[in-house]
């Protein structure tokens, strides 16, 4: 089915996002990040997401793509901290954000996951 194949790679989007923080953190790379609306996730969301929601049977399928928004803004706000203290030599203060990004992307995960198995 094309949706599954699209929901995985908007999955895989946000992996590759949360892997550049990542390397940024661990001295590979410089991300700088970007704002909710203007990654690959933000953009399908903000955009073509709803008509590919509405083709979907099952009607459980807009309350979770709505319950990603929140999230997902979240997602960006504190990873755009992480990078600020990782970049200011506040190793502690990135560490503790960072683990609140990471539980937000375990969210924004398997919420993209659950629309995976729906039709």
């Amino acid at each position: 089915m094309a949706a599954k194949a699209f929901f995985l790679m908007r999955l895989n989007d946000h992996v590759q996002y949360l892997k550049h923080i990542t390397d940024t953190l661990d001295g590979k790379t410089e991300f700088v990040g970007t704002s909710h609306i203007e990654c690959k996730l933000g953009h399908w969301i903000y955009g073509e997401g709803e008509a590919e929601i509405a083709a979907l049977t099952d009607p459980r399928a807009k309350a979770i793509f709505d319950s990603l928004k929140d999230p997902h803004e979240k997602f960006h706000t504190i990873s755009k901290d992480v990078l600020i203290k990782h970049s200011s030599g506040d190793a502690e203060g990135a560490r503790k954000a960072a683990t609140e990004m990471h539980i937000l992307s375990t969210q924004i995960y398997n919420k993209l996951l659950d629309l995976d198995g729906m039709k």
